[in-house]
């Protein structure tokens, strides 16, 4: 069995996020934000480590897509 956590966003993102998955794979916000963090947690893992402008660019798409304000 999965033990699981909770993350809290803005409600307002949380509607932008629900917008954006409209007509996606992603069931849901914590079925896309799951697969942000894997993403990224994996990138990690592969490289050893992120330099800072790895992070930034990363920052930069999510903001871009409406993920990060």
């Amino acid at each position: 069995m999965t033990d699981y956590t909770t993350v809290s966003i803005p409600k307002d993102l949380a509607d932008r996020v629900e917008e954006t998955i409209e007509g996606t794979s992603f069931s849901s916000t914590s079925d896309l934000v799951r697969f942000l963090l894997r993403s990224i947690v994996i990138q990690h893992q592969k490289e050893g480590s992120l330099s800072e402008a790895e992070f930034d660019e990363i920052t930069d798409q999510l903001h871009d897509l409406g993920y990060l304000e």
